[in-house]
């Protein structure tokens, strides 16, 4: 059958901050969509791509926006009193149990020989 088909999503989730869509379509052996996504530092890559038989795969990337990283503050120190100190519990561990178990014994398979049969006539 012919190969023909489109699709396409989108994900918008604000809690995790997980922000992307893809298309893409296809009608015989040409294929071509896009996809796109927010990057951590806030840009949003954009891939346009294409594929067929004549050219193979091609892809256009593009980067929208300005990287935001975050400035760093520098070392903050943070002093926690230490926590007391309490003796150890003795725990009594019993020794371990030995126990012994018969293994079956192996079984062996002999190789057998079956000649080819002939049928009368």
């Amino acid at each position: 059958s012919y190969p023909k088909y489109a699709f396409e999503y989108g994900v918008n989730d604000p809690h995790t901050g997980d922000i992307k869509s893809q298309y893409e379509e296809r009608d015989g052996d040409v294929v071509k969509g896009s996809y796109s996504l927010v990057e951590p530092d806030g840009t949003i890559r954009v891939v346009e791509y294409t594929a067929d038989d004549h050219n193979g795969f091609n892809a256009v990337v593009k980067k929208i926006g300005v990287a935001h990283h975050p400035t760093h503050v520098g070392h903050v120190a943070h002093h926690v009193a230490a926590a007391p100190v309490v003796a150890p519990i003795a725990h009594h561990i019993a020794a371990p149990v030995a126990a012994h178990v018969a293994a079956p014994l192996p079984v062996h398979y002999g190789l057998e020989h079956h000649a080819p049969y002939h049928y009368k006539k």
